[in-house]
């Protein structure tokens, strides 16, 4: 099956938190990385802490376009962020928006008017946006049903914080939003919230209630591997092979169909040598 990690972090500079690993990664590593695990694509978030990443994003789709395609991110008060949006999809791999908003400067921007003008232009553009965390999460049902054409992705299973101990907290809300047919989910960083080893049981029953209320087509598989303490063979392993319940013939679609579809985006065959 087509196997497309919904979200990593490359990066060359900068320094990273202390819950990711603390070197860059690189596009070479990864790639490596990918095909001892079986993984055919993944799509890059270029991460904050790195203020140039999206330029590392780029070099990396231009290097290998059939391994990496990305959700970048912008500085949406600044007087060119329109023009950058019309135009984004024409830098190599950019297939989508990506926004945190966890900067001092951007945790108002759900709320004062700042980001009012990209949902309508994304709607325009056809295109789609993912959204992570407490800031941004909340305000998901209201952008979904205001601009019903525009494609909206939750990042981490709908996080909007954690538990004492590292587990995960979920938007209120999240499973009706499903009602949405804008609306999606990405399954990603599940061992990181787990409160037990591999195959990580104690978030089955969360992936469950999800598949109940979004369907196979609007999941997408995805690792964040580089805040995980387990390997990315595991990270398939345990949606391919430790999952009973989910029907086989829905597997493929979360572990990569149906983030092609949504985002429009499949992986080129590798060059010719």
């Amino acid at each position: 099956m087509l196997i497309i990690d919904s979200q990593i972090h490359l990066w060359d500079g900068g320094q990273s938190p202390p819950h990711h690993r603390q070197v860059p990664y690189l596009a070479e590593e990864a790639v490596a990385d990918m095909t001892a695990a079986g993984v055919d694509a993944a799509i890059n978030h270029p991460p904050g802490w790195d203020a140039d990443s999206n330029r590392y994003a780029i070099e990396a789709a231009q290097r290998f376009p059939d391994r990496f395609a990305t959700l970048g991110w912008l500085k949406l008060d600044r007087p060119e962020a329109p023009d950058l949006v019309r135009r984004w999809r024409s830098q190599p791999g950019m297939i989508g928006l990506r926004f945190l908003c966890v900067a001092p400067d951007e945790r108002s921007w759900p709320t004062d008017g700042t980001m009012e003008w990209l949902w309508p232009l994304a709607e325009e553009l056809g295109l789609p946006i993912a959204v992570c965390g407490p800031t941004l999460v909340p305000h998901v049902e209201r952008w979904a049903s205001q601009y019903p054409n525009l494609k909206l992705t939750v990042d981490h299973f709908g996080l909007v914080g954690l538990t004492p101990s590292g587990g995960l907290i979920q938007a209120d809300g999240l499973l009706s939003w499903s009602r949405f047919p804008n609306v999606s989910v990405k399954l990603t960083g599940a061992p990181d919230y787990a409160s037990d080893e591999y195959p990580f049981r104690s978030m089955h029953d969360t992936i469950h209630a999800l598949y109940d209320a979004f369907g196979p087509e609007r999941l997408f598989w995805g690792t964040d591997i580089t805040r995980l303490k387990c390997t990315w063979r595991e990270c398939i392993t345990m949606f391919t092979e430790e999952l009973p319940w989910l029907p086989e013939k829905d597997k493929p679609l979360i572990m990569g169909e149906s983030f092609s579809r949504w985002f429009n985006w499949t992986p080129p065959p590798p060059a010719r040598s």
